[in-house]
């Protein structure tokens, strides 16, 4: 154990603490920006003569005597106040995002870009009204995107609440009054504050160590690495330490660390975004490459770009060639631009992802916080995640007991139970380990009354409580074993060492001979591979003593067998996997464990492999290791299992699903989950994850389970297939006016449609298309991943564009004949406005008849979209009979073009089912298994409620 010992003077005469300023600290010897030598900064912020020796970093009471504290403790009104100066302990990434700075951010959606350029242009050339819709329908996407995500922020600020972490904290009250521990919200922290470490608590700043007792931390959130590190104060400086990085430091611990055994005394140094961890978190949060959602728009983004940058010179190049028109046909070309891009897809995708999170939120606990993550949960086509809690019961039971030779024996059981016991009562760990709570259950199960079953000793002595506990060396990943030192009944003078843990761990510590340890390595071996967990157990007699035992008492044991547990399938783990399957999701199990063991587990539940370590069944850590990073994509797209991983593997695996084409979800809730969080399209977490897992994540889900993430699944591919239908309609439709524009416009001696009629025409169907926000999906977009291929859209927008165009063209032979008896410029507005009613009239059937993937029954049912078809025919035929028809230009028109636009429309309508029929044989799934998945979401739903 190292100390600094409470009566030090680090903290003034008496203890006192003075309430200036509080010192800094430079750690870390060679990191500071001019590259000199750490110094410590003491009160008020002057240097101080006491520097360390190079290459050490300061001493325990150097840092004291720079942050003007002591091993007692601040004053409780010099903590406020240095709150006050500092802030509160919290990363940079965790503080509110002011409502301006986040509406500005909504402006980086590319789709927005577009439409902000597009207004802009069209008020250079003095389309106004063009301008002005197109602005307010920029605002109102950020405006609701700006919400949206605010009200994410506030649901993940309410789960930190009810998950506040604290830590343990020592203060005073007055100069005089002795220094009490109390637990302080981590957020109150400040520099100079002393706080006790413990087993499980998670380090809530920079500290350096005063007092340490077998203290090892995880640091893998920094370091990436699987062990953890042993921490020790350093009383005097150290010159073997001179040159080591500052996570090699032994008396350094950093936040978002968690200590795994041992105890510790520290003073914090740095808080907020001054710690490692604030740099670090920022660092990774940045790495993350673009998601499924940003790929997507990305490339339909670009693909418009391109349509809208041709568009205008095409328009006034083949004007003015054919026409002799010149600049006159500016506001034209600009018009035809903006027919071409859908106006409303920032409305529709914010509305659509922001009430599929309302929901998930309302009828799940589901809390979305970054908007187009539902999106991608939506296209998510691999599923990463750890077997523990999710695949499994956090709990293990026991399967068997056995000797050395393979035989059953309850004696192996009762001292297993004997120092599990005696480990839970007298260590103090954060929280019970779950394979010493399943001995005892075991032994439980196995008592007195049982003597029967479990052999001739069980009766009189498989109960640990008869036992007297005397001490205890916990667990550590160091040692990878556990002691307990306990009295036998009737045998006084005697101490019984029961050690229990890793097969090889344990044998090291017995007196056996090397062939007797490769035989029992091998039996283990062999059980491990048939998925079981195994904790070998050892004991010896010592003579009774009062002195501290310590694990150099572990030796000389003698080897009592071998306790088999195996893990339980999570009850819903089994159907959950079999739906997630059938909606076209792989799982992809990352974990610690053994191979055996995982194969095991996953056989179980009906997962692919069998257990032979491969590339096609299940690869561990050393293959993974030895592969690039090409051969890991071939590796990580086949293999199902990926066992012994470190933060490390789990990253680089869920890097390579993603490199492979794949859109990557991973479950994670540690701190050694943080890389592969960030790694993949959309992080997800429970929301009992560690504080920086939740922090990372994407997604928060209420529980650990995949029924959530099926039902999050469900709801982003509900919001990303009505996104979709906007974009193929909207798109196609789209594109059949453009190129009727540009032939009626080269035809024609006058403008087939002025600014204004555009513009209207626009308002109208953009009204209408707001239905798709609130429209109920057709089963089939569910059943399979929703992703938006640029490719894809074009195939189809060119397809159904092109008969879109056709049906125009031909309402141009329908006019030439109502109207060829029109005088002067009664035909030029008579023309008007037949095109508008034909126009809004072939928009409408297209909303109706080329939503893809639905049953007849789908398609007789009413909803918005239908109410919202029919409002917009309505306008087409009623708008050019009334008053404001000849303000816009346009004039009534004679029956016969009534009658003769029926007929068009009538074949456009066969033409456009028989095509989609077509599209839907050739890229839809079969229609049986459609409904079958409509009856199991209805039915799933009516549960939910």
């Amino acid at each position: 154990m190292s100390s600094v010992p409470e009566s030090s003077s680090a903290a003034g005469p008496g203890g006192h603490v003075t309430a200036g300023p509080p010192a800094s600290v430079t750690p870390f010897p060679g990191t500071v920006a001019d590259g000199g030598t750490a110094a410590v900064a003491g009160p008020g912020g002057d240097r101080t003569s006491a520097a360390p020796a190079p290459g050490t970093g300061p001493t325990s009471l150097q840092t004291l005597r720079a942050l003007d504290s002591g091993p007692r403790g601040l004053l409780e009104s010099e903590a406020e106040i240095r709150l006050g100066r500092t802030g509160e302990n919290v990363l940079p990434a965790r503080r509110p995002v002011p409502w301006p700075r986040r509406f500005l951010r909504s402006l980086r959606d590319p789709f927005t870009s577009v439409l902000l350029c597009l207004g802009l242009v069209s008020a250079l050339v003095s389309a106004w009204g063009t301008a002005g819709v197109i602005l307010a329908l920029v605002g109102v996407s950020c405006l609701l995107r700006s919400a949206e995500e605010h009200r994410a922020d506030r649901s993940a600020a309410a789960l930190r609440e009810l998950v506040a972490t604290t830590a343990t904290v020592v203060r005073r009250a007055s100069d005089d009054a002795p220094p009490l521990e109390r637990e302080a919200p981590v957020a109150d922290l400040v520099p100079g504050d002393v706080i006790r470490l413990r087993p499980g608590d998670l380090v809530p700043a920079d500290v350096q160590l005063l007092r340490s007792d077998g203290l090892t931390v995880h640091q893998s959130a920094l370091t990436g690495e699987s062990a953890p590190v042993a921490k020790r104060a350093l009383d005097v400086p150290d010159p073997a330490l001179s040159g080591a990085g500052p996570f090699a430091q032994p008396q350094w611990c950093f936040q978002g660390s968690s200590v795994t055994s041992g105890s510790g005394t520290a003073v914090i140094v740095a808080t907020g975004g001054a710690t490692r961890f604030a740099a670090a978190h920022d660092g990774r949060a940045g790495q993350r490459g673009a998601s499924a959602f940003d790929r997507s728009v990305q490339g339909i983004s670009w693909t418009l770009i391109r349509f809208m940058l041709l568009t205008p010179p095409l328009v006034l190049m083949a004007n003015a060639a054919l026409r002799g028109r010149g600049l006159e046909t500016l506001p034209f070309a600009v018009a035809v631009a903006v027919g071409l891009t859908p106006e409303m897809l920032p409305v529709i995708v914010t509305t659509t992802l922001a009430r599929g999170a309302a929901r998930l939120a309302r009828t799940s606990g589901v809390i979305v916080k970054r908007l187009p993550a539902l999106h991608d949960l939506g296209a998510v086509d691999v599923l990463c995640l750890d077997k523990t809690g999710t695949l499994t019961e956090d709990r293990p039971v026991v399967a068997e007991a056995t000797d050395g030779t393979d035989r059953p024996d309850p004696d192996v059981l009762r001292w297993a139970a004997v120092s599990a016991l005696w480990t839970l009562r007298l260590a103090e760990l954060p929280s019970a380990d779950a394979l010493d709570e399943a001995v005892l259950d075991a032994a439980e199960e196995c008592g007195p009354s049982a003597a029967e079953e479990c052999g001739p000793s069980a009766a009189e002595e498989v109960d640990p409580e008869a036992y007297e506990g005397v001490a205890v060396l916990p667990f550590d990943p160091v040692r990878r074993v556990a002691t307990a030192v306990v009295g036998r009944p009737g045998r006084l003078g005697v101490h019984t060492l029961v050690t229990k843990g890793a097969v090889e761990a344990v044998l090291d510590r017995c007196a056996v001979d090397r062939e007797e340890r490769d035989r029992l390595l091998a039996l283990a071996d062999r059980k491990a591979e048939t998925g079981l967990r195994l904790v070998a157990v050892a004991r010896a007699d010592r003579v009774a003593r009062a002195g501290a035992y310590t694990p150099a008492d572990e030796r000389g044991l003698t080897f009592v067998g071998l306790v088999a547990l195996r893990d339980v399938p999570a009850p819903s783990a089994a159907d959950a996997l079999g739906v997630l399957a059938r909606r076209g999701v792989s799982v992809k199990v990352l974990t610690g464990d053994h191979p055996g063991t995982a194969a095991r587990v996953c056989a179980d539940l009906g997962l692919r492999p069998e257990g032979r370590p491969g590339p096609d069944d299940v690869v561990t850590a050393d293959l993974v290791d030895a592969l690039s990073d090409k051969e890991l994509v071939r590796v990580a797209d086949r293999a199902t299992v990926f066992a012994r991983c470190t933060p490390e593997h789990k990253a680089r695996i869920v890097m390579a699903l993603r490199a492979g084409g794949h859109t990557t979800g991973f479950l994670g809730d540690g701190v050694n989950d943080l890389p592969a969080l960030h790694a993949a399209d959309v992080g997800i977490c429970p929301r009992n994850a560690v504080d920086v897992a939740r922090e990372a994540a994407d997604v928060v889900l209420a529980e650990k389970d995949l029924t959530a993430i099926d039902r999050a699944v469900l709801a982003g591919r509900r919001s990303s297939g009505n996104i979709a239908t906007y974009l193929r309609i909207t798109l196609s439709s789209n594109l059949g006016n453009v190129i009727a524009m540009l032939t009626a416009g080269l035809m024609l001696p006058f403008l087939p449609m002025l600014p204004a009629q555009v513009l209207v025409q626009n308002l109208c169907f953009d009204a209408a298309q707001l239905a798709f926000a609130f429209e109920r999906p057709a089963a089939s977009v569910v059943r399979r991943p929703t992703v938006l291929r640029p490719r894809d859209f074009l195939r189809f927008i060119t397809g159904f564009g092109l008969l879109n165009a056709a049906a125009d063209l031909a309402t141009f032979g329908v006019l030439a004949l109502a109207l060829h008896n029109a005088p002067g410029d009664g035909g030029e507005t008579a023309f008007h406005a037949g095109w508008f009613t034909e126009n809004l009239l072939t928009q409408a059937l297209v909303m109706i008849l080329l939503r893809t993937g639905r049953t007849a029954a789908e398609r007789r049912a009413g909803g918005p979209l239908r109410t919202a078809a029919a409002g917009l025919a309505a306008v087409g035929v009623v708008l050019p009979l009334t008053p404001l028809g000849p303000l816009l230009g346009m004039s009534a028109l004679p029956p016969l073009y009534y009658l003769l636009l029926a007929s068009v429309l009538g074949l456009y309508a066969i033409g456009l089912t028989a095509a989609r029929r077509r599209y839907e044989r050739r890229h839809l799934p079969d229609a049986d298994l459609v409904r079958e998945d409509l009856v199991r979401e209805d039915e799933e739903e009516r549960a939910g409620r």
